[in-house]
């Protein structure tokens, strides 16, 4: 059987304006790079073999190039390993607002691209992986909608279970464009307090790469 490959990618570079918390002290693109570090390595010590599409902190200005050039890193290596043998997930942190002011949505939550697709599965194991590594966060949601750090209707997970399956589904870029099975997360609020500070909690920042390591070698196990 041919070796499974996991290809991670890293949100917005550093020059990507917008991307961080109202104060600007959480950074999207450094945030994402952590996780993708420590989560590679973990995978690696298990077996698997691991790329990253952009390592580095500085991505294209036009981001249309920046996307573009994610996919062909992906491609390639569909190509070298066969698609079959390949996964693509990107890992990013989400926000409710672009007007740099505190919000009070909560969250995490997986995208696929849209329709029926072989990302489905991926998506569900890492919403699995979640529910688990991400329990204490669940509940220190509900808490919070008492003291206003977040609005009544958010849910620890967002989901959409028109198709049957939990994840949400967007014509994204990089999913739409990549041959592989992919799915991005959104771990989380930058602009929202308590999210932010679980996520640079040592306690959350182990809890999101527990949840991807965990929900990707569920997966691949299958």
């Amino acid at each position: 059987m041919e070796k499974k490959i996991i290809i991670l990618g890293t949100a917005h570079g550093v020059n990507v304006g917008g991307k961080c918390s109202p104060d600007k002290k959480f950074r999207e693109y450094k945030y994402s790079r952590e996780i993708i570090k420590q989560l590679k390595a973990e995978l690696e010590a298990a077996g698997y073999k691991v790329f990253v599409d952009m390592e580095c902190d500085e991505v294209p200005g036009k981001q249309s190039k920046e996307l573009e050039q994610r996919c062909i890193i992906v491609n390639q290596l569909c190509r070298q390993y066969g698609t079959a043998n390949c996964i693509y997930v990107s890992i990013h942190v989400n926000a409710a607002g672009s007007e740099g002011k505190w919000m009070n949505a909560g969250g995490w939550c997986a995208y696929t691209s849209r329709g029926k697709t072989k990302a489905d599965a991926l998506a569900t194991k890492l919403y699995e992986a979640a529910q688990v590594e991400l329990a204490d966060y669940a509940k220190a949601l509900d808490a919070g909608k008492k003291t206003g750090a977040y609005s009544e209707n958010q849910r620890a997970f967002r989901t959409d279970y028109a198709d049957g399956d939990p994840d949400q589904e967007s014509n994204f870029y990089v999913l739409a464009h990549t041959s592989c099975p992919a799915v991005l997360t959104e771990n989380l609020f930058q602009d929202n307090k308590a999210d932010v500070a679980f996520l640079e909690s040592e306690k959350g920042l182990n809890a999101i790469v527990a949840l991807h390591k965990k929900g990707i070698i569920n997966y691949l196990k299958q």
